[in-house]
């Protein structure tokens, strides 16, 4: 045996190459990779530490918490409005449906009733931000295998929509919008003038952007049956959403449990077969043409009427009425100061949100602020199954299932 041999003898019991150009098998060898935080696919805010066997995953963990903000916890010193600016900060690509479901929990609380007009203009709201939301998720899968274009494409329309939400409530990201009564103003002129455009202009984006991802070749070789998971696992797991329907379920709770007038209008719920990344891609596309036809419903028959309830101790009276009437003037120095008791109770509603069952638990000792509350976030909740889903696949598979998941790091570490 030569002196090369024995090198390659010792290099191959150390698992390390002895020389450039020397083969050396690595068979058997398990490493550790932490694919985050500072992976861009994870934000810089979540962690999963991987057990690798060359490029194939093995077992993974994940670590979460990098901006747990105790929302909750927080929510127990502030007035019931005031909560509303922390459920922005929880799924912040879809704010509006965060902030309409938080008051919609406080509405059934105090028995308020919300006006026809103000729950269809919480629907065009809540629709648009789902579009905003999709739109992300999917245009983010895109470039995380290799397809940058349609993400551009889509973040134009991205924009055009958070024009919308400026116009309506002067805020684009985290939007604080609505009132626990209804919302704080009326769709004006020009946010319906908006709202009309975008519902004539964004199908031939849409439909330019299924046209380079739907059905090509590349992308379809990364995605299809790519962390797939039955309907069955799915539900163990408390699976809800998008990630729910793409594995054949047809839960959504605006059909479930309908709320703010959804029983009102007529759409469909996509759901796929095999539960991969495909699927769910496939699921958010259409779910967002099925957003388009609920927001050109809620416009075409929006009703008159008020936009607020009526419900002075709760709702912030016009500005007008506090300058020159004295009653207006007390509801709205005891409303801001949180100084109006709610009733004792203990109420749970669920709205359907980005990504799924978005729930408030909230328990009411007949103070000013929660006793108790609690966010059910579907992102928290599957996260849970990403490393089984991630077992045996390839690292650069791991991150296109992330990004279909779409973890959003607000509302999984609240």
């Amino acid at each position: 045996m030569t002196t090369e041999d024995l090198d390659l003898e010792k290099a191959a019991e150390r698992n390390v190459p002895a020389k450039a150009g020397s083969l050396v098998q690595y068979d058997g060898e398990l490493t550790t990779l932490n694919l985050g935080p500072t992976h861009p696919a994870t934000h810089g805010i979540f962690q999963n530490v991987l057990t690798m066997d060359g490029e194939k995953i093995v077992s993974g963990e994940q670590t979460i918490g990098y901006i747990h903000r105790a929302f909750e916890k927080i929510a127990e010193r502030r007035p019931f409005y005031q909560i509303t600016t922390l459920t922005d900060r929880m799924n912040y690509c879809s704010s509006p449906i965060n902030n309409m479901g938080w008051h919609m929990t406080v509405e059934k609380l105090l028995q308020i009733e919300v006006p026809k007009r103000a729950q269809y203009i919480r629907v065009i709201m809540m629709e648009l931000a789902r579009i905003t939301d999709h739109l992300i998720c999917n245009g983010i899968l895109g470039v995380d295998t290799g397809a940058f274009t349609g993400f551009l494409y889509l973040f134009q329309e991205r924009e055009n929509i958070y024009e919308i939400y400026e116009e309506v409530c002067g805020a684009r990201l985290t939007t604080n919008m609505g009132r626990i009564g209804g919302m704080e103003r009326d769709l004006s002129p020009e946010a319906i003038r908006k709202i009309r455009a975008f519902i004539k202009r964004f199908p031939a984006v849409m439909r330019e952007f299924e046209n380079l991802f739907n059905r090509n070749r590349i992308f379809m070789d990364r995605v299809i049956d790519v962390g797939g998971i039955t309907g069955q696992r799915a539900l163990e797991y408390g699976f809800t959403g998008p990630n729910l329907r793409a594995a054949g379920v047809d839960y959504d709770v605006r059909v479930m449990n309908p709320y703010s007038s959804y029983q009102d209008f007529e759409f469909d719920i996509p759901i796929g077969q095999n539960g991969d990344t495909y699927d769910r891609f496939m699921v958010r596309n259409e779910e967002i043409w099925q957003s388009l036809r609920i927001i050109e419903q809620a416009i075409e028959n929006l009703p008159e009427g008020p936009y607020y309830a009526d419900a002075p101790e709760y709702y912030l009276p016009p500005k007008p009425e506090v300058y020159r009437n004295m009653e207006a003037l007390i509801y709205h120095f005891k409303i801001v100061m949180g100084e109006i008791d709610a009733p004792a109770g203990e109420v749970y509603h669920a709205v359907e949100g980005g990504n799924g069952e978005l729930g408030f638990y909230l328990i009411s000792d007949g103070g000013r602020a929660p006793y108790r509350l609690h966010f059910r976030r579907p992102c928290f909740i599957y996260y849970q199954a990403y490393p089984e889903m991630c077992k045996g696949v390839t690292l650069s598979d791991a991150i296109v299932i992330m990004s279909s998941l779409n973890v959003i790091a607000g509302e999984l570490d609240a």
